[in-house]
């Protein structure tokens, strides 16, 4: 794979850089090249973590060094660049939007110039790509939003946001899968949940996802 940077992260782990920059055919790459070393189930190797431009992957250093999991991760991305990529998983996310399940709309729709129909027509009318997974468990980084939907962070975080509340922040959009603080700006909220620790799959989305919100009553 043309351009890939490999060096070790602490004692086991090893960084994997595609690119530095927020690009959805580069987070494509860096999914693809999660799911191949998953699906090689090489002994001693680990999780493989998922960022925007960057795959961190970790490894049992009593029975693999640094350099026999530089070679099976060297032999995974060569592989990729012969293979189709697979198609991607969609999700549809109904949000009630406004009201006090959105109590930032107001704030976009003044700080964008748009009506509050206007912002949620906006940020109903594409898919966005999961790029990672992080800041609690089963919160999905969303992107890009309409480049007229960019706001800032609230100066000063919420103590509090529910469950299921969508939020915006930058190019950005998220959804909080536990009540949790929070600095997004919160402009709807969904009654699915995105994270059970007790079902057999935990986590409603995953990385390399595409997921599309409907506005719900």
């Amino acid at each position: 794979m043309p351009g890939v940077r490999l060096q070790p992260c602490g004692d086991s782990a090893l960084l994997i850089t595609l690119a530095e920059t927020i690009d959805p055919a580069i987070n494509a790459r860096v999914h693809a090249l999660a799911a191949r070393l998953r699906a090689a189930q090489a002994p001693g190797l680990g999780e493989a973590v998922p960022a925007y431009g960057a795959l961190l992957v970790h490894y049992d250093a009593t029975r693999l060094d640094y350099p026999a999991v530089e070679a099976v991760v060297s032999s995974a991305a060569e592989a990729l660049e012969t293979q189709a990529a697979a198609p991607a998983r969609q999700v549809v996310i109904p949000v009630v939007y406004g009201g006090a399940a959105g109590p930032d709309l107001g704030f976009v729709a003044r700080h964008t110039g748009l009506t509050p129909a206007a912002v949620v027509q906006l940020h109903t009318s594409r898919e966005y790509r999961v790029y990672l997974m992080g800041f609690t468990p089963g919160f999905p980084y969303l992107g890009e939003l309409d480049e007229r939907l960019v706001v800032p962070r609230l100066e000063t975080p919420r103590l509090r946001v529910p469950a299921g509340s969508v939020g915006l922040a930058g190019r950005q959009t998220g959804i909080y899968p536990l009540e949790s603080p929070g600095g997004w700006r919160l402009i709807g909220r969904t009654d699915l949940t995105l994270f059970d620790p007790a079902a057999p799959e935990p986590f409603r989305l995953a990385p390399g996802d595409l997921v599309r919100f409907v506005a719900v009553e």
